[in-house]
């Protein structure tokens, strides 16, 4: 794991330069995600650009997919495309790298940001290998406020009637969503409970923007037989700069050209402090 800590807020840094150029983003949701996309992608994902016509690669779909900027990030830092396309043409006219993921772009799996749709398609993607004998997993994750979406729970039910133990979900767990805090506007109560009540094997990570404990996550949930694994990912909101942390105007939002300057000098002090 040794300096992924630190490439996590580099690529914080690519994610603001995009959304400042772009005019535009969901930057909130991209810092606090974009650890479980570095995991995913640089420690536990079988999946390479030149991977992508293997039928053993492992998927990955972001059903939150507002926060394409952070996976535009990892997929570029991972060689799917170049870093300095996406953040010169992010959300601009006639670009490829518009606001949400799109399949005609090399490494993304589906169209995604209708949200409660990421597991539902990632159940029939694990059963599908199953059946046909692959030995891939399939890992999504899902913001806590697209947890109110009745798709979920659906794809939850199905999941576990399948014995689906290649599919791993991950839930960004920041508590907060554009109109607010999660639980003032649809509470969730115990997370965990409610997706073992649908037979889920639930993992929590404290530290959901802790790399190491992450990995370990994801490698209890590769031992896991007979059914689903989903990892409850206590993360903060913005994570990276105290400007944006644990504030939901910074769900969407521009930073101004003094608040760039602020983000990005701390954003740098604790790339530094993770050398």
């Amino acid at each position: 794991m040794d300096g992924l800590k630190a490439k996590t807020y580099e690529l914080r840094k690519s994610v603001v330069d995009m959304i400042m150029e772009g005019k535009g983003g969901h930057i909130g949701g991209d810092m606090s995600v974009i650890d479980i996309l570095a995991v995913l992608y640089f420690r536990q994902m079988n999946i390479s650009p030149k991977q992508m016509e293997d039928e053993n690669r492992d998927r990955f779909v972001l059903s939150k997919g507002h926060s394409v900027e952070a996976l535009y990030a990892v997929l570029a830092a991972k060689g799917f495309f170049s870093m300095e396309e996406v953040i010169k043409s992010f959300s601009k006219f006639g670009s490829r790298f518009i606001g949400h993921p799109n399949n005609k772009l090399p490494g993304i799996e589906m169209n995604s940001g209708s949200l409660g749709h990421g597991l539902p398609v990632c159940v029939g993607m694990a059963l599908a290998g199953k059946m046909d004998g692959r030995t891939y997993r399939v890992y999504t994750v899902m913001g806590d406020g697209e947890l109110a979406e009745g798709s979920v729970w659906e794809g939850a039910m199905a999941a576990s009637q399948f014995k689906l133990d290649n599919l791993c979900a991950v839930v960004d767990r920041n508590r907060l969503q554009i109109s607010g805090d999660t639980e003032e506007v649809m509470g969730h109560d115990d997370l965990g409970d409610r997706f073992r009540s649908f037979g889920w094997h639930v993992i929590d990570v404290a530290d959901g923007n802790d790399v190491d404990k992450l990995n370990d996550a994801f490698e209890q949930a590769k031992a896991v037989k007979g059914r689903p694994s989903v990892l409850i990912a206590n993360t903060v909101k913005g994570c990276g700069s105290p400007i944006m942390e644990n504030k939901a105007d910074w769900h969407h939002k521009v930073p101004t050209a003094k608040e760039y300057e602020v983000i990005m000098a701390d954003l740098e002090m604790r790339r530094e402090a993770a050398i």
